[in-house]
């Protein structure tokens, strides 16, 4: 039985064509109820308890989750048609859109996968006494409480938490693991009468807590402090603010799962190799400060990771994808939604990307304002810089005409315009844009004054890694053109060798990650397949020559699937045995350096640098100063030699 896509029309606000649906998803799909919610929720009880039920309102999705804890069956999936289609100020047929929703909808959830972080509620307060013990009072009965100061002069008598002096160094982690250390620690003496006394001042105490509350009010702790979970932050003369800080602290205990945002294949890596930097896009963007050198690769700190997606879209080799919905999932929604759209009978669908400030923003423009034409189709994602240049190119592949990213509070606007830039110069200025706006009005304004060029006539659905789905979509999008200039800085490029500079010592093929550069193990050459090139500076940094530079670019011709030539000499033959070996011009130019050298006087050493190996060592072995040869061998001592020194024999 197909699934049942259970409708509503809002009080009438809204049409649903449901014959048309029932045609073009192949679902089950009755006739629109009026008030599902409320005087029609009998409807959603059957839909309910007749499983298999898609329920067209998420404004309600509470109402119905309690009606299925009530009859005792699991809550059924809800799908937003009205907000993101049904209301809207434009006349034309919301079917093909609705369609497209459905769809996608339809498309199966990858598990999500979690770390557990425990939280004991110990909690460490910094700030001045007078709002720093105001804190403590209110949360000592609900966390273990520290309160470091940087004076004695204030002091509590209340034991009901603990009081430390000192100057906060430093402090690293997250949410259940944060380490400080502590210089000019004075700790409280407990006994003895009158005022407490403190302990002698030591520099380096190490500590550990679970929350950190800063009411200092000044430079905050860490990068990006507000994705740093557990670590709260108040203006101390900011008296609901740190009341709504105090209040969330409370709440920071016991056992919480966190999304493992990225996955990571270490092999993959061109971060570095022999100790040499190469790619250090991820580091670079990572705002957190979750990423960070480890050897040849990079590792990201689960626990430190907020899931901005900056680092997916920004690798060039796939060794960081975001895992929260899978790439994978991303790309099959972006195809999903387009060939719904244009199997419904529409053509130029239009691409909206947002985060969840994006749900609230078309939530209000639909009930207050204009709503989302027609032709736009809304794609949300947890993180919206996870959306880069490839996802960007494959939905104008897929037959969009155009895409529009709408960020929200927390997206990192740089990382975000540097991908746009690279879709840009890939697909066309005017198919890739920022809508950055947070006025619900504005956007439905922007988007209905939109001019969007003509989508593909030809859509295709490419598959594979990041880089293969942007190669092929980019051939769709432009037939017949050899090759793309890109901006500096992009993941895609050709390496240009200064054939002059050269020796051809292949120290560049040793090095490359990708495999990109390579050489031929019967002839003095190197070769180069650009398809496969990351452009992450390594080869140009190991070079002794400096003979390698970059052109950002992207090849779309069949030759960069292909290894070419860079460079290549005639292999010198050894004089004694004939044998190729090395580079001709490099033998002479060895030769002509070394021969007014006295430890290469005369022909005979300096016939040697011509010789291949197994010659050379030949030679020497029969050489007057023959560097194998030893001096005479001791006699070995024996029991005589020692008994003959002995007095007593």
């Amino acid at each position: 039985m197909p699934k049942s896509l259970i409708t509503c029309d809002c009080l009438g606000s809204q049409h649903v064509d449901t014959d048309g649906l029932r045609k073009t998803t192949g679902l089950d799909v009755k006739s629109p109820c009026t008030a599902l919610c409320t005087s029609q929720i009998d409807r959603a009880a059957a839909a309910l308890a007749a499983g298999d039920a898609i329920i067209c309102c998420t404004q309600e999705a509470r109402t119905f989750e309690a009606l299925a804890a009530e009859i005792g069956v699991d809550p059924a999936p809800v799908l937003d048609l009205r907000d993101r289609a049904g209301w809207s100020a434009d006349d034309a047929p919301k079917l093909p859109k609705m369609s497209a929703l459905a769809a996608e909808a339809m498309l199966p959830a990858f598990p999500q996968k979690t770390l557990d972080i425990v939280s004991e509620g110990l909690c460490l307060i910094l700030g001045a006494p007078k709002v720093a013990l105001a804190a403590a009072e209110q949360l000592q009965d609900h966390l273990g409480v520290t309160v470091l100061l940087e004076s004695a002069d204030e002091l509590p008598e209340n034991r009901a938490y603990d009081v430390v002096v000192g100057r906060l160094r430093r402090a690293s982690g997250a949410l259940g693991r944060f380490d400080v250390v502590i210089d000019a620690l004075q700790q409280v003496e407990p006994g003895g009468r009158g005022a407490f006394t403190l302990t002698e001042p030591r520099d380096g105490g190490r500590s550990q807590c679970d929350i950190i509350l800063d009411l200092r009010g000044e430079s905050p702790l860490f990068p990006a402090h507000e994705k740093r979970e557990g670590y709260l932050r108040a203006d101390p003369g900011h008296p609901p603010a740190v009341a709504a800080a105090t209040l969330a602290a409370s709440h920071l205990v016991g056992t919480f799962e966190k999304p493992l945002y990225v996955r990571t294949e270490p092999l993959l890596c061109a971060h570095s190799r022999a100790e040499q930097t190469g790619c250090t896009r991820c580091l670079d963007l990572c705002p957190t400060g979750a990423i960070t050198p480890d050897g040849d690769h990079v590792t990201v700190d689960p626990e430190i990771c907020a899931g901005c997606g900056a680092c997916s879209a920004a690798c060039p080799s796939g060794a960081i994808s975001y895992d929260a919905p899978t790439v994978e999932l991303i790309f099959r929604r972006i195809q999903t939604l387009a060939r719904a759209y244009l199997e419904a009978g529409s053509t130029a669908p239009r691409l909206l990307v947002h985060d969840a400030d994006g749900v609230e923003m078309i939530a209000l423009s639909a009930r207050y304002g204009a709503g989302l034409p027609a032709d736009v189709i809304p794609m949300d994602l947890p993180a919206i810089g996870a959306f880069g240049h490839a996802e960007a190119v494959a939905a104008l592949a897929a037959g969009f005409a155009s895409v529009s990213l709408l960020p929200g509070r927390g997206a990192d606007r740089d990382a975000m315009e540097a991908q746009v830039a690279l879709a840009r110069a890939i697909a066309g200025e005017e198919k890739v844009r920022i809508l950055d706006l947070t006025d619900p009005d504005a956007m439905s304004d922007a988007l209905y004054t939109e001019s969007a060029p003509a989508p593909i006539a030809a859509p295709i659905r490419p598959m594979g890694t990041r880089r293969q789905i942007t190669r092929q979509a980019a051939k769709a999008l432009h037939p017949g053109t050899d090759a793309l200039p890109l901006p500096e800085g992009a993941p895609y490029g050709a390496v240009l060798v200064d054939t002059e500079a050269c020796t051809l010592c292949l120290s560049c093929v040793s090095l490359c990650p990708s495999g990109a550069l390579g050489d031929n193990p019967d002839l003095p050459q190197l070769r180069f397949q650009e398809d496969a090139c990351l452009q992450c500076g390594l080869c140009a940094h190991i070079c002794p020559e400096d003979a390698i530079a970059y052109e950002p670019r992207l090849n779309l011709s069949d030759s960069a699937l292909q290894q070419e030539i860079l460079n290549e000499e005639e292999p010198f033959a050894c004089i004694e045995c004939g044998a190729l070996f090395g580079v001709k011009s490099t033998i002479e130019k060895i030769t002509a350096k070394l021969e007014s050298h006295s430890m290469f006087a005369g022909p005979d050493k300096l016939r040697m640098i011509q010789m291949c190996d197994n010659c050379r060592v030949n030679a020497q072995f029969h050489s007057q100063d023959n560097p194998f040869a030893g001096g005479e061998r001791p006699r070995p001592r024996t029991t005589d030699d020692y008994l003959k020194k002995r007095r007593d024999h």
